[in-house]
């Protein structure tokens, strides 16, 4: 696998620090699974991390602090473990950062085109769901309100910001518009995360859009 597009820095800090709203949090940590570049930056991050609260002076803990934080972990797991119950990921490639969640059924939003929706919290800011798209599909030209963040799972489409194959992540936003186009040779499966909606350009895309609520 040859992974040529990356997020961008400010995104991949962002999940370090924590501060990354989940949807997006769960297509980049589908990403770390796939690219060992991102990974091993993750990885010196959170070393130089280590380094820096080593060198700091110690401060005493709350009364109750450690068994606060204990519990906390162990009702996010009881969640985890529910939420990954009965769900069966029927994806190309293992994807741990969506076993958690329950997958919506494939459904047809346009000629050789199904969306599948991702349960994510409905607190999240950003809306999940899975594009399948076969060989030499034109998708619809766009603009989007907020950010567009997606990792190709499968195949590979191109538009003018180059070729987009498995585990490239295209981190776009309210600057850009495009006309994605899937490569020939295999259908194309995409996890993304959008915050806002997108624009669609054409006559058939405005037909759509109500239908999905992209």
């Amino acid at each position: 696998m040859s992974i040529t597009h990356h997020p961008q820095e400010e995104t991949l800090l962002d999940y370090f620090a924590g501060t990354l709203d989940e949807g997006r949090r769960i297509v980049i940590a589908a990403h770390l699974e796939m690219c060992d570049s991102c990974r091993r930056l993750i990885k010196g991050l959170e070393i130089a991390g280590g380094d820096h609260l080593d060198a700091l002076t110690p401060t005493p803990l709350a009364d109750g602090a450690l068994e606060s934080v204990l519990r906390r972990l162990d009702a996010a797991d009881v969640a985890e473990k529910k939420g990954a119950a009965g769900i069966e990921h029927d994806l190309p490639v293992r994807v741990r950062a969506l076993e958690p969640y329950e997958l919506g059924k494939w459904r047809w939003i346009g000629p050789g085109v199904y969306w599948r929706s991702v349960a994510v919290p409905e607190t999240a800011t950003s809306r999940v769901f899975l594009l399948r798209a076969a060989p030499g599909t034109k998708l619809p030209d766009h603009t989007h309100e907020g950010t567009e963040l997606t990792l190709i799972l499968r195949g590979a489409f191109l538009h003018e910001g180059g070729r987009f194959g498995a585990g490239d992540c295209d981190d776009a936003d309210e600057t850009v518009e495009h006309s994605p186009v899937v490569d020939e040779g295999e259908e194309c499966i995409c996890l993304v995360a959008m915050e806002g909606n997108i624009r669609l350009r054409s006559f058939i895309g405005r037909l759509i859009q109500p239908l999905v609520r992209l």
